[in-house]
């Protein structure tokens, strides 16, 4: 890869690399952390990446800090999901970016990641897997299951109906 096609890939997936992060850590000084290390891993190893293939390299890249962001925080605390936080607005309407967000929070992270991939980011089933290191059913069972669980979870909450 050279120094021309790095700077085009930064220009390209930057924003989709933020964007994936943002959606899984909801928090944007950890995404663009996730950003930040994604390409820093990438410019060490620009001799070896295949300059056709950053999207993927960073894609994965960033799937892996943020697994890894996940299992840090997991460890140093505990934090207990509650309903509290999705009440009506004064205009009596959910919250329903915050009822989704808190939802994609109950998934592990592996499933949250295959589901973003796929339902944010558009990616196909082959595409993730060679993202994230699976194979084609484990993607395809994690999607379904995350589905299925943000299904479950919604269906749940009186405040959606």
């Amino acid at each position: 890869m050279t120094l021309a096609e790095y700077n085009i890939a930064v220009d390209a997936h930057a924003d989709g690399v933020y964007r994936f992060a943002l959606k899984h850590l909801r928090d944007e000084d950890k995404a663009k952390d996730v950003v930040q290390e994604s390409f820093a891993r990438l410019w060490t190893k620009l001799e070896e990446v295949d300059g056709t293939k950053t999207k993927s390299y960073l894609f994965t890249t960033a799937h892996h800090v943020i697994v890894d962001e996940v299992r840090k925080a997991q460890r140093s605390t505990r934090m207990q999901e509650s309903h509290e936080d999705l009440r009506f607005t004064a205009q009596h309407q959910p919250d329903l970016k915050g009822i989704l967000d808190a939802a994609l929070a109950t998934l592990p992270p592996v499933q949250r990641s295959v589901l973003l991939l796929r339902d944010l980011e558009g990616y196909t089933y082959e595409e993730i897997a060679e993202l994230t290191a699976l194979n084609l059913a484990q993607v395809k069972v994690y999607i379904y299951r995350g589905r299925t669980a943000l299904k479950d979870y919604i269906g749940q909450l009186d405040l959606v109906l």
